[in-house]
């Protein structure tokens, strides 16, 4: 066929040809909301019994009192020697003249122990477990 309407390449280039639109199609989209299924966490406490362990240090003092009976002139000092703090005990004597007379020494030694231990202990662990429940039973619990 010659001259059919859709053969654009073969109608003539005349003015007075005019193409009119009579239907145009028109497209529209709408969403929706489909639940699919759901979900449900729920968090869970478990009790873990465990040893704790620790070191106790425990510090001692030991004093050992040591005669001197001995004059000085001044009053000597608090001194430490090695592992032993030495604390001078003076002592006025009466004497024609006055003597300062040191009358003993307090050596105070200090020892450490140690001893480890174990108590039972409770700790709390939290965790959270999830579970997937289908759309077709969400829809019945939500109606019950």
């Amino acid at each position: 066929m010659p001259n059919s309407p859709s053969d654009t390449s073969s109608a003539p280039d005349d003015a007075s040809t005019e193409n009119i639109p009579l239907i145009a199609e028109e497209l529209h989209l709408d969403k929706r909301m489909v639940t699919t299924g759901k979900v449900r966490v729920r968090t869970v406490v478990d009790v873990v019994e465990e040893f704790a362990k620790a070191s106790l240090d425990e510090e001692t003092v030991e004093i050992t009192r040591v005669p001197i009976d001995r004059v000085v002139d001044r009053a000597p000092d608090i001194r430490t020697e090695a592992d032993v703090t030495i604390v001078p005990i003076l002592e006025e004597v009466l004497v024609v003249e006055k003597r300062l007379v040191l009358k003993e020494e307090l050596h105070i030694r200090k020892r450490t122990s140690t001893e480890e231990v174990e108590l039972p202990v409770q700790r709390r662990k939290q965790r959270a477990v999830v579970e997937r429940v289908p759309a077709d039973e969400a829809e019945k619990s939500r109606k019950t």
